[in-house]
């Protein structure tokens, strides 16, 4: 019955301030109604998990993690260090893919991922 999400929601401290962090860091271009239409590529799925309250695979006060797909880690770290953004941890790479974290202006461990 559900055929895709229709959208992820969260408030923030400092709406300016987020908004133009996601948009350089990440690129992703918010409009006027403080929102992005982000379109799904071919091969990319979503994918909804949950986590016990103690997991330690994000922050255990920190409720949702968001998690973006890149078509290249290794340029995006390069992006993220010319803009001064610290990695929060060391780059990982498993038998699903390549992760990077970072942290948004509210704290939010945010999650990029290479499959």
């Amino acid at each position: 019955m559900i055929k895709g999400f229709g959208g992820i929601f969260w408030r923030t401290k400092n709406l300016e301030a987020t908004k133009k962090w996601y948009s350089d860091v990440l690129q992703i271009e918010i409009n006027n109604w403080n929102m992005a239409m982000i379109n799904q590529e071919a091969g990319n799925e979503t994918i909804f998990s949950f986590f016990a309250e103690n997991d330690s695979y994000f922050p255990t006060d920190q409720q949702v993690m968001l998690n973006f797909q890149v078509h290249h880690l290794d340029e995006m770290m390069k992006h993220l260090e010319q803009l001064g953004v610290p990695l929060a941890n060391q780059k990982e790479s498993s038998e699903y893919g390549s992760f990077i974290w970072i942290e948004d202006p509210d704290g939010r461990l945010v999650e990029l991922w290479e499959k």
